[in-house]
């Protein structure tokens, strides 16, 4: 909650924001993976947004793949180091780049 009022609208947009993801979370129900990288901007960030469609390309997953910059929305994750990977609404991996092997890996982990 912002002084003085200010911030609401953060608030207001992020709450927006949060409930269409959520609505929209299939679980991997058969129709993909939803998948974000979170991150402020950076090379690193940008190499792992990267990193990330070159994994889902690579298995041919119907995944969509969000990059997120935003930081009240990268925040209501919890997300204390970036880049950070979210799969399905969950925190998979924080605070290093992952190589497009090590995300397929991961991702299969995940039953993606």
């Amino acid at each position: 909650m912002g002084l003085f009022g200010f911030g609401k609208e953060t608030e207001k947009v992020t709450k927006e924001v949060t409930e269409k993801v959520t609505q929209g979370c299939c679980a991997c129900g058969g129709k993909g993976c939803n998948i974000k990288v979170l991150g402020a901007g950076c090379k690193s960030c940008h190499e792992q947004y990267e990193n990330v469609k070159k994994a889902v390309a690579d298995m041919n997953l119907e995944a969509e793949v969000m990059y997120i910059t935003d930081m009240p929305i990268v925040m209501s994750y919890g997300v204390m180091s970036m880049p950070a990977i979210v799969v399905n609404e969950q925190v998979v991996s924080m605070g290093k780049v992952l190589k497009a092997a090590q995300v397929v890996e991961l991702l299969k982990k995940l039953g993606c």
